[in-house]
Parts: structure tokens; C-alpha cells; sequence
């Protein structure tokens, strides 16, 4: 078999060009998309999202050729929404990866500096401290500021992960897990009780309240609970597969104690292929 040729970098920013290129017909007011057009950064907050979880998932298959795609896909996110700032004159793509280019040179000065250092967790510390002073974090600033940012940028689970770890490092922490269990069936009966009396609103708080302590279970078990979630999902979908591959009729049309039965003979037939 012969070996692949890699590109090298007269040819890649001659692809990176030609997709900048693209981009920018693709937005010109003469000739361009009316979809690509009618875009603003605020509509394409979606379609960020979409394709970096979709990134995510090619990589979990190992296809490269799906990667490959996906990574396209929100390259051209990063390219569109540099196209848009360009055009509002706020910034183009060039300030972007400069910026970027600039931030990696100053946080690892054990690469591009006379620091030396002697393992990952000492990389990450100062990865962590250099961020820090570049954006003005201090001893004094509030618990509180610096966990709104997780808050406001992340997606509300792994904001849920890193709010807890900042807030236990700074003191917020029960002495042993046996605690946390306590509060977890306290917010468990809280909701509870809110289901059965209380408003929506009140249901909804409850409920949060025993997301977010039950992801403090998680934490001091050590698991992760995005992977947890995930597989839970794909377990569900995997049973169902097996419900619809010997259904004979639509799923909808089976009780409930039929559709019970498919489930449990499902989830044994899982067991023994595994």
C-alpha cells in the first residue's frame, strides 16, 4: 500500500485560504446565500454547539474520515464567525489565530521559555496561574465571580462539575461522603414533597437542587458524570433496537406490560453478546 503524502504547510494555508475564500463569497451581498446572509453570531450559537459535540462523537467512533468531516464542519463555524466580525469590523480570522497562537506561546514557557518542568501536574498548575493573571484573578476576588464564568459558558452539567470542584477546593466540602448521601436523600425527599404540593417553579428548584447533589456523589466517587449519562443513553437506544428489530408491530401499539417484557428480554440478550 502506499503511504499517504502529508501536505505540507504551503499546501494546508493554500486550503485554509481557499475556505476563507468561499466563506466570504458565500456572504457577499451580490451573488451570496441568502441562508449564509441572513446569518448573525447569535444564530450560529446553535450550530457551534452541534458541531463540536459532533466532533466529539466521530472521535469516540475512531472513524478518521468522520473526524475529518466533523472537524470541517466546525472549522467552518470558526471561519464563518470570523467572516461576520470581519465584515461589522470587530476582527477577522487573522486576529483570531494570532490571539490563539499568542496565548499558547505565553502559557507553556517550559516550551517556548527557560522554565523547567517535570511532569503534567506541574504543567497544568502553571497553566492555571498564568491564565489566572491574565485575567486579573486575584486572592481577593470573590468565590462567586469566578464561578459565574462557568455558569455563563458552559453547558449547565459540566458547568454543575466545575462549580463544585472550585467551590470544594476554596472550602465547600463535606468531611466525608457519608455527608453528602445525607443531603442527597434530604433533597431527594424535598423533591418529593414538591411534586406533591408545591408550584412548577418550586418542582423545577427542587429538582435542580438533587441534579446538582447528586453530582457531588459523582465527584467524590470519581466518575464522570457526562460519560455516565452517555452511556446510559446509548444503553437505552441499544434495548430499544432490540425491542424494534423482533417488534411485528409499531411500538406504540404494545401495553405497557408487553413493552416491559421486550425491554427485560432486551437487556438479557445484551448480557450474554456481552
Amino acid at each position: 500500500m502506499e503511504a499517504k503524502q502529508t501536505p505540507n504547510n504551503s499546501d494546508t494555508l493554500t486550503a485554509l485560504q481557499d475556505l476563507i475564500d468561499v466563506v466570504a463569497k458565500l456572504r457577499h451581498p451580490d451573488g451570496g446565500c441568502p441562508w449564509d446572509l441572513a446569518q448573525t453570531p447569535q444564530t450560529l450559537i446553535s450550530y457551534v454547539i452541534e458541531e463540536a459535540y459532533e466532533v466529539v462523537d466521530a472521535i469516540k467512533s475512531g472513524d478518521r474520515d468522520a473526524i475529518a468531516e466533523e472537524l470541517g464542519d466546525l472549522l467552518l463555524q470558526v471561519v464563518l464567525q470570523s467572516q461576520i466580525a470581519k465584515e461589522y469590523g470587530q476582527f477577522s480570522l487573522k486576529e483570531v489565530a494570532e490571539g490563539i497562537t499568542q496565548k499558547l506561546i505565553r502559557r507553556h514557557p517550559h516550551v517556548f521559555g527557560d522554565l523547567t518542568v517535570s511532569n503534567v501536574e506541574e504543567v497544568r498548575q502553571n497553566w492555571e496561574q498564568i491564565k489566572a493573571a491574565e485575567k486579573g484573578d486575584t486572592n481577593t476576588q470573590k468565590l462567586c465571580d469566578k464561578l459565574s464564568s462557568y455558569a455563563r459558558t458552559l453547558p449547565p452539567l459540566m458547568a454543575t462539575i466545575k462549580i463544585s470542584q472550585k467551590a470544594a477546593a476554596a472550602g465547600f466540602e463535606w468531611e466525608n461522603v457519608d455527608g453528602v448521601w445525607e443531603k442527597f436523600h434530604e433533597e431527594l425527599k424535598e423533591f418529593q414533597q414538591a411534586i406533591a404540593n408545591e408550584t412548577p417553579a418550586q418542582q423545577q428548584a427542587e429538582l435542580g437542587d438533587l441534579l446538582f447533589t447528586t453530582l457531588q456523589l459523582a465527584r467524590w466517587h470519581n466518575l464522570d458524570p457526562i460519560e455516565a449519562l452517555q452511556g446510559t443513553n446509548q444503553r437505552f437506544i441499544h434495548r430499544l433496537q432490540k425491542i424494534e428489530a423482533v417488534a411485528d408491530r409499531p411500538i406504540s401499539d404494545y401495553s405497557l406490560e408487553e413493552l416491559e417484557n421486550l425491554w427485560q428480554q432486551a437487556k438479557k440478550q445484551i448480557a450474554q453478546e456481552s
